[in-house]
């Protein structure tokens, strides 16, 4: 690994109110793994857009195979063999997983102007069975949960056979087994000769497949190591640059009544076929009851049936003894459920109102916010200074559009909106999802506090540490079926895993 493929010098980048990118400089050699961490802000991902043609450099500039050169647009990004896969998905909706991946990259019949369409659609279900990622061509992609939407971001890049690639959080929604055959393939490629650019925040996997380590804060590289010499704690540390508690300390649960009560719940699917069949769970007060699988298999359901945002074909959903199926995601909220959804710029936020709007959505019509239909603008700018201190959401002021704010601090926005009122119930679905180790061990705190509260918890999650770290029980989702209910205590990521890809094992409890 002599020859360096990619060098970015000196690249400034500065936005209103913000240097993104601070005099930074990055090398990557040709067959390398190069790991990019830093926390939500650190400018990551700023830098990477510049790298992709995305943002034009203040001041620095891009080499490629020791060339100076131009991007204006990721066209020339993709001309020049950079290939990126970004955190927030850069997918048309309405259009097919086969549409999204041929967009730009189109293959047409023979010396002709029409498109190979079918031509297409086999190179994405080959690739899709070649790098085990599940995912049907002629799926629309506003129908597909999130983590599917993910597995076809990645395939969008590997079907562009970059030289360079940019995975930017790739293996957010996988299975540990999963996760194995895209590090197999990562490995492959850079055997190939293909070098990428891994940015992550799980540390394990930095540790696991990385060839060397580069760590941002605050716009700038502040350390540079290799795997080797490196623990969790010590990367934790130096991208955040204090220590930083990984496992935050959880006593055990003191589980009380029955706050959440779902019996035989099932639900179709947007498509057509089966999204819940029979699902029947219990979530008591004072405990955390987890709910693990691979994305796609329910889960999103699940949780849009418990809070009211999808009806159910048949089951009943009970909270604090009273029968909620047909109430509204409003009244069931009033009644004291809390609700982190596990997309926050969908469901979670508005981006263009401001961080103390964001903290009222959800009460906005009640007092102090509001008397007698009249905004109270006083009373919400206090509300949200206090939560804005209490929950360490890092803006300039709380008029600030929430949509301008780090991932980190946008996660953490919607969890005091959430978890700033009085609460029995708390359903969390990927509540750090594509956040920062240090946004995590803040977000893994309130929650065990919400527990120890006497606060009934649903976590829903793909993150197996996530759910062996947090939770109290564990309930295995596959295809639309709990397979499995185990004590976390018991339960390890292997046998974890095992049973979020379908294997059924002997650890019911």
């Amino acid at each position: 690994m002599t020859d360096i493929v990619l060098e970015a010098r000196h690249i400034t980048k500065a936005f209103p109110g913000v240097v993104a990118n601070d005099d930074v400089s990055l090398s990557l050699h040709r067959g390398e793994i190069l790991a990019l961490l830093g926390e939500n802000g650190a400018g990551k991902s700023t830098l990477m857009n510049v790298v992709y043609g995305l943002y034009r450099a203040d001041q620095g500039e891009i080499l490629i195979e020791g060339e100076p050169v131009q991007l204006s647009s990721p066209r020339d990004a993709i001309r020049l063999g950079i290939g990126m896969v970004h955190q927030h998905f850069q997918l048309v909706q309405p259009m097919t997983v086969t549409e999204n991946i041929l967009l730009g990259s189109e293959i047409t019949l023979g010396r002709t102007p029409f498109l190979d369409f079918e031509a297409g659609r086999q190179r994405v279900r080959e690739l899709s069975v070649r790098y085990g990622l599940s995912v049907n061509p002629d799926d629309v992609i506003e129908h597909i949960p999130v983590g599917v939407q993910q597995r076809v971001e990645i395939l969008k890049a590997l079907y562009r056979q970059a030289r360079i690639l940019i995975l930017d959080e790739p293996t957010a929604v996988l299975t540990p087994q999963e996760i194995q055959d895209l590090f197999r393939v990562m490995r492959e490629l850079a055997r190939g000769g293909h070098s990428i650019i891994f940015i992550t925040h799980k540390l394990r996997e930095v540790l696991e497949v990385a060839h060397r380590i580069v760590a941002m804060r605050q716009g700038r590289v502040v350390g540079e190591s290799l795997p080797e010499s490196s623990t969790q704690a010590t990367l934790a540390e130096m991208m955040v640059g204090r220590k930083v508690i990984l496992q935050v300390p959880k006593g055990p649960a003191h589980a009380d009544q029955v706050v959440l009560e779902v019996r035989d719940l099932s639900m179709s699917a947007t498509r057509g076929g089966v999204a819940l069949k029979d699902v029947s769970l219990e979530v008591h007060a004072g405990e955390i009851l987890g709910v693990a699988g691979v994305q796609g298999n329910g889960q999103t359901e699940l949780v849009e049936a418990i809070t009211g945002l999808r009806h159910v074909q048949s089951g009943a959903i009970s909270m604090n003894g009273s029968n909620v199926t047909a109430w509204s995601p409003r009244q069931r909220s009033s009644m004291g459920m809390a609700y982190i959804p596990e997309d926050r710029h969908r469901f979670g936020m508005v981006g263009s109102y401001s961080v103390a709007e964001n903290l009222v959505l959800n009460t906005y019509h009640l007092e102090p916010y509001s008397r007698r239909g009249v905004r109270d603008d006083a009373a919400i700018r206090d509300h949200a200074e206090q939560l804005v201190q209490a929950f360490d959401i890092r803006t300039p002021t709380v008029d600030t559009a929430a949509g301008s704010l780090s991932g980190g601090n946008q996660q953490k926005l919607v969890v005091a909106r959430e978890l700033g009122r009085e609460v029995s119930l708390l359903v969390a679905s990927q509540p750090t999802r594509g956040v920062d180790v240090g946004s995590i061990e803040f977000i893994h705190r309130q929650i065990v506090a919400q527990r120890d509260r006497g606060i009934a918890v649903l976590l829903v999650s793909a993150e197996l540490d996530e759910i062996l770290t947090l939770s109290d029980r564990i309930a295995v989702l596959y295809e639309g079926e709990i397979i499995a209910t185990v004590e976390a205590s018991q339960a390890t990521r292997e046998q974890l895993g095992l049973l979020m890809a379908g294997v059924r094992a002997p650890l019911n409890a």
